[in-house]
């Protein structure tokens, strides 16, 4: 039986754990890459456990070149079929006159560069199995909001990388999807916040957000497709979301709530 493997980055929580769970589920073999390395063990034995298949965890920082190399480098990617570029933050809301350059930094080189290393060290052995590249964007990737114009300048980038590595590898098989969801309750906020939690669970105020599962359902979705067919693009809001910004969510009061 072919073996099918999947690389994850940003794999310690969020929509990567639940995207790991949802292909260990259909009988994936996962590399699983981030930052905290306790966190990726407890998942790989975790996994390993419940779905008899082998998992892969690599510690590193991906928006360090050097790292990201000596890490791929690391290990055998030969029967790589899918790649879920996951990784990714926001840092702060301030406007851009007053924002701080280190947190533009931070963002550029994990949402931009390090999507861009990762794919690029995989690619050979992507295009070798007509593989599937999946980037997840946001809504932020289409329309900005105050405060988050170079977040979205990042988002905006993985769109246009998205759209060009089609282009690039047209005639390869190598499947290509951008994922742009809206407002997510994952523990993006919280670290946009610097850890302030209160201010996080505001953001979700009265409202029904999307779960980390939804996304991770739809990433599965998306690679089951027919080899002939390539969801190029695919913008999921919650519905109680209609736009980005504040004045586009619907909330609802403690007397709706207390109807529904």
């Amino acid at each position: 039986m072919h073996r099918k493997l999947a690389l994850i980055t940003g794999a310690t929580s969020g929509i990567g754990a639940a995207t790991a769970r949802e292909f260990a589920r259909i009988g994936y073999d996962l590399i699983l890459t981030g930052r905290r390395e306790s966190r990726l063990r407890d998942q790989a034995a975790e996994l390993e456990t419940q779905n008899k298949i082998k998992v892969t965890t690599l510690a590193f920082d991906l928006s360090d070149r050097h790292a990201t190399e000596k890490a791929l480098n690391s290990i055998d990617l030969t029967a790589l079929t899918v790649l879920v570029n996951n990784a990714g933050l926001a840092l702060g809301t301030d406007s851009m006159p007053q924002a701080k350059l280190d947190d533009w930094d931070t963002m550029i080189d994990t949402n931009v560069k390090g999507l861009l290393y990762v794919t690029r060290l995989t690619l050979a052995a992507l295009t070798k199995n007509a593989g599937h590249i999946v980037n997840i964007g946001s809504v932020a990737g289409r329309w900005t909001y105050p405060g988050g114009g170079v977040y979205s300048a990042t988002k905006f980038a993985v769109r246009a990388l998205s759209e060009g590595l089609r282009l690039d590898l047209m005639g390869t098989g190598v499947r290509v999807t951008n994922i742009e969801p809206g407002m997510v309750e994952t523990e993006f906020s919280e670290v946009r916040f610097g850890g302030d939690t209160s201010r996080a669970k505001n953001v979700y105020r009265g409202m029904t957000p999307l779960s980390s599962e939804d996304i991770a359902e739809t990433i599965i979705w998306c690679v089951a497709r027919p080899k002939h067919v390539n969801i190029q693009e695919l913008v999921i809001y919650p519905t109680d979301q209609a736009g980005v910004g504040p004045v586009y969510t619907h909330r609802r009061t403690e007397n709706e709530n207390s109807k529904s």
